[in-house]
C-alpha cells in the first residue's frame, strides 16, 4: 500500500517532457502512488497516444482543462480547480501527501501556491534558475514557486548559487542534474533512426536549424526583418531549416515577409513539429538558432553550436561551459557567429556534470524521503 502520494502536475507540452522520465523512475518504489494531473494551460493536439507511448508515461488521470487565456485568468483557473482536486484527494480518496512542480509556465505557480495555502508539501524540478529579467513571465513564476517549495531539485551549479542567495535552507536544496536530458537520451536513438532528413532533402551535419517565437524577436517588423534576412544571406552557404511557430508565422505574414522568405530556395519552412522528428533534426544539426530555453540545454549536450536569440538566460551554464552563445536580436553578433560556424571556428564546450540521463532517478531518491 503505497504511503506517499504525489500530485505531480502538467501544464504544457514541455512539461510532460520532464514529469515522463521522473514517472518512470517513481515506478521503483511500491510505496509511492503518484497521480499525473494536467492542468490543460495549453491545448496540443500532438498529445496524441503516440505522444505518450514514445515518452514511455500514462496519460493523466486527472485533468483541469483550464485551457488559454491572460496571465491572471489563467492562472486563477489552476488555482482554483486544482485546490478542489487537492481537497479531494486521490482518485481513492487519500490525502496527497506532496505535490510535484516542474519548470516555470503558469500552472507550476498557480499548482504551488494552491498547495501553500492547503498545508501540502511541494517540490519543484528545475528550481534556481534566474534570468534576473522581471520582464518575462516565467521569471516571475520561478521565483514565486521557489518562495514557497519546500523541497528544491535543482539542474545546475548556477541555481545552487541563486538559491543560497535568496535564503533557502542548505536541507532544501538539492543538485540532482538536468531532468529534460533524461528524455532526451531516452529518446534519441529512436530519433536518428528516422528518415526526417531524406523527407526535407537534408544532410546531417550540413544544415541549421531555426525556431523563433518570443515577442522581442517577432512581435516587431524591423528586427523580424533584419533577423531574417541574416538567415536568408546565411542559407546560400548552409542550408536552414525552419519550423514555424503559430505566432512567428502571423506575424511574418502581418509584416508582409512571406514572399521574402519564400524565395530564400535555402530554407525549408516548416510547421511545428513533433517531439522525435524535431529531435532528428535538431540532434544532427551543424548550428541551432534559436529563443528556446529546452533547446540551449540540448544543444549543449549534443555538442552542437546554439546562437541563443535571447539578451539572457537563466541556463547559464550553457554559455558558460557549453555551446551557447547569447546573440540577442543583434544581426550583426547573429552573423558574426553563423560565420564562424561556417569557418569551422567556434567555440567547442562541454557537457555540465549530472546532465547524463540519470537525473529523474537522482530525484525520485529525494522524493522518496521526503
Amino acid at each position: 500500500m503505497a504511503n506517499l502520494r504525489l500530485a505531480c502536475v502538467v501544464g504544457a507540452r514541455p512539461n510532460f517532457m520532464k514529469m515522463a522520465p521522473l514517472l518512470r523512475a517513481l515506478d521503483a518504489y511500491p510505496s509511492i502512488e503518484a497521480v499525473l494531473i494536467h492542468t490543460g494551460q495549453h491545448y496540443d493536439q500532438n498529445l496524441s497516444d503516440v505522444f505518450f507511448e514514445e515518452l514511455g508515461m500514462k496519460r493523466p488521470e486527472v485533468s483541469l482543462d483550464v485551457g488559454s487565456g491572460q496571465h491572471g485568468e489563467q492562472t486563477a483557473r489552476v488555482l482554483e480547480r486544482f485546490e478542489d482536486v487537492l481537497r479531494r484527494g486521490t482518485p481513492g480518496g487519500k490525502r496527497y501527501d506532496l505535490v510535484v512542480v516542474v519548470g516555470d509556465v503558469n500552472s507550476t505557480m498557480a499548482a504551488t501556491l494552491a498547495a501553500a495555502k492547503l498545508g501540502v508539501k511541494v517540490a519543484h524540478v528545475e528550481a534556481g534558475l534566474r534570468s534576473f529579467d522581471r520582464t518575462m513571465p516565467e521569471e516571475i513564476n520561478r521565483v514565486v514557486t521557489d518562495a514557497i517549495a519546500d523541497i528544491l531539485l535543482v539542474s545546475e551549479p548556477s541555481g545552487v548559487e541563486n538559491l543560497r542567495r535568496e535564503g533557502h535552507a542548505e536541507d532544501r536544496i538539492h543538485l540532482v542534474g538536468n531532468i529534460m536530458i533524461d528524455t532526451l537520451v531516452w529518446l534519441l536513438p529512436r530519433a536518428k533512426a528516422r528518415d526526417t532528413h531524406q523527407q526535407y532533402g537534408l544532410q546531417p551535419g550540413r544544415y541549421g536549424l531555426v525556431t523563433l517565437h518570443r515577442p522581442a524577436n517577432v512581435d516587431t517588423p524591423e528586427i523580424l526583418s533584419r533577423l531574417l534576412e541574416v538567415l536568408i544571406d546565411t542559407s546560400r552557404e548552409l542550408p536552414l531549416v525552419f519550423p514555424i511557430h503559430p505566432r512567428t508565422k502571423k506575424r511574418i505574414e502581418q509584416f508582409d515577409l512571406s514572399q521574402r522568405l519564400a524565395s530564400a530556395e535555402g530554407i525549408v519552412q516548416l510547421p511545428p513539429l513533433g517531439y522525435l522528428d524535431f529531435l532528428a533534426l535538431s540532434s544532427q544539426a551543424k548550428v541551432i538558432v534559436t529563443d528556446s530555453g529546452g533547446l540551449q540545454e540540448e544543444s549543449t549536450v549534443l555538442g552542437i553550436p546554439c546562437l541563443t536569440a535571447r539578451p539572457n538566460t537563466e541556463r547559464p551554464v550553457t554559455v558558460d561551459q557549453g555551446t551557447s552563445t547569447l546573440v540577442g536580436n543583434d544581426p550583426v553578433k547573429l552573423r558574426k557567429c553563423l560565420d564562424e560556424v561556417i569557418q569551422n571556428s567556434y567555440k567547442k564546450g562541454s557537457c555540465p556534470p549530472l546532465w547524463d540521463g540519470m537525473a529523474a532517478k537522482r530525484t525520485a531518491t529525494v522524493l522518496a524521503g521526503a
